[in-house]
């Protein structure tokens, strides 16, 4: 993909309208023919220098009034609504072309490829924009879309690009579920998920068997790691396991609906006895938070007894931690992808010394088998 040219954008026709004048006289006050006229206000060709400064001074205004520079720019489909003028990044995922906005923490230490304008005081929605370019676009092809919710694939993604500097990774954070519906919608080239099964026992399988019925997809090991419940340092509340999460003045934060964690908590909850209704009515069952890292604040903060949620979150927050199963975390890429070289660099990565060393000391980490493909459906 090589970057469109600059084009110039006329305003004659407007400010000839707005002057009430009619292309034969503005074409007679600046000595050219009608048909000249009506190609620089198309924009088939544009004016030289003398005959711009001649139509600015027969319409009363500038010549930057006249013609504006737009910046090179390509269409995408913008995955989210903005407002405002919105920094994005840019993929090219199958046949589209795709613009994710950079929004919160990440718009501040990404590096973005190119800007929507959407109107003063409208919303640009998801769909087909013009995007205004920052920079050459010719890494697109090279570039791969990571959706998940462990905070280690920034981590992951990071290491990638040690490995392999000429292609890059665009990690987008969402629970695992959301990571699965992403990929059933063309928005990203792979997946890293942990969807426990409680009726059949499993990780993640049954999750992408049911999402992808009949096509070829390909479960690759990224990591075990420890899942349990997240407390307070010295843990006040005497937590030992989920069946201390009914003990009354004991509050909850929870994961969204989708999230591998709430899928955990409520299997360990269902061990108990714990009904659906049951669950619904534990203090802060309903409070939800998006993130590993969020629900951990939530307890630091004081504003909550316990979260579910892995090791490496209360690691990362000086949080004590109750460990109750250990989960498989796994990278779920379609066929059409696998050999795409930004998933390659994944891959090859997770193999290496230093990424493995450098994960396990998060906590709760088990990259033994990282990079192996366990399962092609």
């Amino acid at each position: 993909m090589t970057i469109p040219p600059v084009t110039l954008h006329s305003h004659v026709r407007a400010l000839r309208e707005r002057a009430h004048l009619r292309p034969s006289e503005l074409a007679r006050r600046v000595g050219i023919s009608r048909q000249a006229l009506h190609k620089i206000e198309t924009e088939a060709y544009p004016p030289s220098t003398l005959i711009a400064f001649q139509l600015a001074q027969a319409l009363h205004c500038r010549v930057d009034e006249l013609f504006t520079l737009v910046p090179p720019g390509v269409t995408a489909t913008l995955c989210a609504t903005v407002t405002g003028d919105t920094r994005v990044q840019l993929a090219q995922v199958g046949e589209r072309l795709l613009a994710f906005p950079l929004s919160g923490t990440p718009g501040f230490r990404q590096t973005a490829d190119g800007v929507v304008r959407p109107a003063v005081g409208e919303q640009a929605e998801p769909g087909e924009v013009h995007v205004e370019l920052l920079g050459s676009p010719d890494r697109l092809p090279r570039t791969a879309v990571l959706v998940g919710c462990d905070p280690s694939l920034e981590l992951l993604t990071s290491h990638a690009a040690e490995h392999a500097p000429e292609v890059r990774v665009l990690w987008r954070a969402a629970s695992s579920l959301a990571a699965l519906e992403a990929l059933t919608r063309g928005e990203a080239h792979a997946a890293g998920i942990h969807l426990w099964d409680a009726e059949t026992g499993q990780s993640n399988l049954p999750f992408v068997e049911r999402l992808f019925p009949g096509q070829v997809m390909h479960l690759l090991t990224l990591w075990s790691w420890e899942q349990g419940l997240i407390v307070p340092p010295g843990n006040p509340r005497g937590v030992t396991g989920p069946a201390d999460l009914l003990q009354p003045g004991v509050r909850l934060v929870n994961r969204e609906a989708g999230a591998g964690s709430r899928l955990l908590l409520d299997a360990w909850l269902g061990r108990e006895g714990v009904t659906l209704a049951g669950r619904r009515a534990l203090p802060g069952y309903g409070d939800e938070v998006h993130s590993h890292l969020e629900a951990a604040g939530r307890v630091a903060a004081g504003r909550a007894d316990v979260a579910p949620g892995p090791r490496s979150a209360a690691q990362a927050l000086g949080l004590d931690f109750v460990p109750v199963q250990v989960e498989r975390f796994d990278l779920v890429v379609p066929d059409e992808h696998l050999l795409h070289p930004g998933i390659t660099a994944l891959i090859e990565v997770t193999r290496t010394a230093a990424f493995r060393a450098d994960l396990a000391l998060l906590g709760g980490y088990d990259p033994a088998h990282a990079g192996e493909r366990w399962h092609t459906t």
